[in-house]
């Protein structure tokens, strides 16, 4: 299945969204249009019980996303249309992923290039980052009279140590993969003609393991990264009940047992 719309692609393959940001001519930069079709993506993922797992990237050889489009920024601006701050409830394309808190597939980001401003802050949204050698992150905002508004302030000082973030997120400096990989910002960074094939690993595995798994552990480490570790045990779940009580839980202890592979349905 492909869905492509004028700003973004959308294919579905072998239980795999890809998910392509495609403004190449203005380095992926995301207007109101590209955010209302992402919506609508992220809907059909989370809908989509065939799709296990999303790769979110950019067209071209360029760039993952410079972020917001200053230009039509500028021009709502001369429209009078007010500057917004953080989040972007009551704009096109909301809740836009970096405020997708419920979305229950991992999103893996594949980023080649500049990650910049709310491309960054998009990648910082998701539950994998595999770069190439070549990416380049920032949050600039600070540089225009901005904020990191889509979740860039808090996420990359909950993601690496506070003084390294609170550099970055003052200076807009950049930060090459290497470094994005020391503060453990990125799983992997690998060479440009490796990155499709270093993704392609990460979503087999992925698929491999049991789809209602997945999702209650995504879910529950997300809900009690910042839970005291008493809190973090006795609440509840929403996937992790589904998964208690699925076939896929008697399904993989089975297979186990008998020395095959499990065959998974997710319910």
């Amino acid at each position: 299945m492909t869905g492509n719309g004028v700003r973004v692609r959308y294919e579905k393959k072998d239980h795999v969204g890809f998910v392509t940001l495609n403004r190449p001519e203005v380095l992926n930069a995301m207007d109101l249009r590209t955010h209302e079709e992402l919506a609508a993506v992220w809907d059909d993922v989370e809908a989509d019980d065939e799709v296990r797992v999303a790769v979110l990237t950019g067209a071209g050889d360029r760039a993952f996303s410079v972020g917001q489009d200053l230009k039509e920024r500028a021009r709502l601006t001369e429209l009078g249309v007010p500057p917004t701050s953080f989040g972007s409830r009551g704009q096109p394309g909301w809740p836009r992923l970096t405020e997708r808190f419920t979305l229950s597939k991992p999103v893996i980001a594949r980023v080649h290039g500049y990650a910049l401003g709310g491309g960054f802050e998009l990648a910082l949204a998701c539950d994998l980052i595999i770069a190439s050698e070549q990416a380049v992150f920032a949050l600039p905002e600070a540089r225009l009279g901005l904020v990191p508004g889509a979740g860039g302030a808090f996420r990359l000082a909950r993601q690496m140590p506070l003084k390294i973030a609170m550099g970055h997120l003052l200076t807009g400096r950049r930060m090459d993969a290497a470094t994005a990989l020391r503060f453990g910002l990125v799983n992997e960074v690998v060479p440009e003609e490796g990155l499709d094939r270093c993704v392609a690993e990460w979503t087999a595995d992925l698929i491999r393991s049991a789809p209602l798994s997945v999702r209650a552990l995504k879910e529950s480490v997300l809900r009690s990264v910042d839970m005291p570790l008493p809190e973090a045990f006795s609440a509840t779940y929403s996937w992790e009940e589904r998964r208690r009580a699925s076939h896929d839980a008697v399904e993989g202890v089975r297979a186990f047992a008998d020395k095959r592979d499990p065959v998974w349905t997710g319910r």
